[in-house]
């Protein structure tokens, strides 16, 4: 392979706003590049992650209009998780609606999709949803949100890959939740996403905070091929209160969504791809990815003919690993207007 490809240099938005949406929420979005450019939406991970400066890095600014948003409940939409926001409202279908409502109050008529771990799982659901506003799809990470993948990495799993970091997530859960003996991993009969739904919820705002900070470390230290200490990802601030506000609305909106299996029972994603099957796609998934496992990015190819796969074979998890941001890169540069 040739050498690879760095992200586009740091640019600001030229046009941010509030979105107004159902249930009192507001969404923060912005608009960065090229407002005569070819439309893309960057859909961020998590759920509950926001989004960061660096994800307006990914395309051409000279010929993509880029819009990112901030979800419900965290970033800089409001109200915010950490504020006391409701999650009753917060679900994967009025996601998908907002990102309707926004490429309405944009003016767009269609736009490439993007987005990452559960942006990509959310991407599917909102290119499913609305076929003829999408014109391409760039996945990375890929994350169905199946019992079987929520299992994996939140109930034991990957904990015989990451034992010393598993001991973290574990820390906060009680005695119960370990096994005896070689049981250690996952104990029999015991929820671990269930006994975190209880402790995010909790009126004690300790508990709360320490179970918010336990479960967005087990993710972060468990995202790279090889872990950077020095690379804190986007939980990584300066100040503790942000670094706070962060892990509670991280924690607590992902744990909704996989307690509640995200609201994708009735419409598993594999089931619906025969509404975007035709539509062009490139899958990005690393090799060495613990939190979701490259099996998923193998289904879903077998699903979509129109989609190229993609393996880094030194990449885990993380959209900054190298080789991953290389072929997403190359895959925004493929799809570009003059390309």
């Amino acid at each position: 392979m040739s050498e690879l490809r760095t992200p586009y240099p740091a640019i600001e938005p030229y046009d941010t706003g509030m979105l107004r949406v159902p249930d009192g929420n507001e969404l923060y979005y912005e608009q960065v590049g090229n407002p005569d450019g070819k439309p893309v939406v960057f859909i961020h991970g998590g759920p509950g992650g926001g989004c960061q400066p660096e994800h307006r890095r990914m395309f051409d600014p000279n010929a993509y209009r880029i819009v990112l948003f901030d979800q419900r409940g965290c970033g800089r939409s409001t109200p915010h998780i950490a504020d006391g926001a409701d999650l009753e409202h917060n679900t994967t279908w009025n996601l998908v609606d907002d990102i309707e409502a926004l490429r309405g109050h944009l003016g767009i008529d269609a736009w490439q999709v993007f987005g990452g771990s559960w942006g990509s799982t959310l991407g599917l659901a909102y290119a499913q949803a609305h076929p003829e506003r999408v014109t391409e799809i760039v996945l990375r990470g890929i994350f169905l949100c199946r019992p079987l993948e929520i299992d994996w990495f939140y109930r034991g799993g990957a904990a015989h890959l990451f034992p010393d970091e598993w001991e973290g997530y574990l820390s906060v859960l009680g005695p119960e939740a370990r096994g005896d003996g070689l049981r250690t991993f996952s104990a029999p009969g015991f929820d671990h996403v269930a006994r975190y739904h209880e402790l995010l919820a909790s009126d004690d705002p300790a508990v709360a905070l320490e179970a918010a900070h336990a479960w967005t470390t087990w993710e972060k230290n468990t995202s790279h091929l090889v872990n950077n200490p020095d690379d804190g990802g986007d939980a990584a601030s300066a100040d503790p209160a942000e670094a706070d506000r962060f892990a509670l609305a991280f924690a607590r909106i992902e744990n909704h969504y996989f307690f509640h299996d995200a609201f994708l029972a009735d419409r598993p994603l594999l089931d619906g791809m025969d509404a975007i099957a035709h539509i062009p796609g490139v899958i990005v998934h690393g090799r060495y990815d613990v939190v979701c496992p490259v099996t998923n990015a193998f289904e879903l190819a077998a699903m979509w003919p129109a989609a190229e796969l993609h393996i880094s074979p030194e990449a885990g998890h993380a959209m900054a690993e190298p080789m991953t941001t290389h072929h997403l890169l190359t895959a925004t540069d493929r799809f570009r207007p003059d390309a």
